[in-house]
């Protein structure tokens, strides 16, 4: 039997919870997530925790923050004047937003605070600075 390793195109289906047990994603229900390992189409500790694995295979693994989103960071809050918001846009904590970067790429934000004057962005992805713990099964070898 083969196992899992870079440059293998592999279906998983995967069950990912933070440390306090609540579930962020999964593919059960659905058909399973199938990816070419090494490619980096998915966080590095998702990648490295099927390396090795044999089909039909479970396993349960703790990615740390470093090899999930990274930690949250500072610099990724973000502070912008209120009318630079289109005005059909009712700014409210929690909304999310997307921005264009000044590259041309689409940025997904959270707004955190509104003011009478102002508007907090936070661009960090989601799940930056947790721990994430992954249900593993390597449906297949493709």
């Amino acid at each position: 039997m083969s196992v899992a390793k870079k440059g293998n195109t592999v279906r998983v289906h995967f069950t990912g919870t933070l440390e306090d047990g609540t579930v962020f994603d999964t593919s059960k229900g659905q058909e399973p997530l199938e990816f070419t390992l090494g490619e980096n189409d998915i966080i590095a500790g998702f990648q490295n925790a099927v390396i090795g694995m044999n089909p039909g295979e479970i396993k349960k693994e703790l990615i740390p923050v470093n090899d999930a989103y990274g930690p949250r960071r500072e610099e990724m809050l973000i502070e912008i004047e209120r009318d630079q918001l289109p005005p059909e846009i009712e700014p409210e904590a929690g909304l999310q937003l997307q921005m264009t970067t000044t590259d041309g790429r689409q940025l997904p934000v959270k707004i955190t605070e509104v003011n009478d004057a102002t508007i907090k962005l936070d661009a960090n992805h989601p799940l930056a600075g947790e721990n994430l713990l992954f249900e593993l099964e390597l449906v297949e070898i493709v």
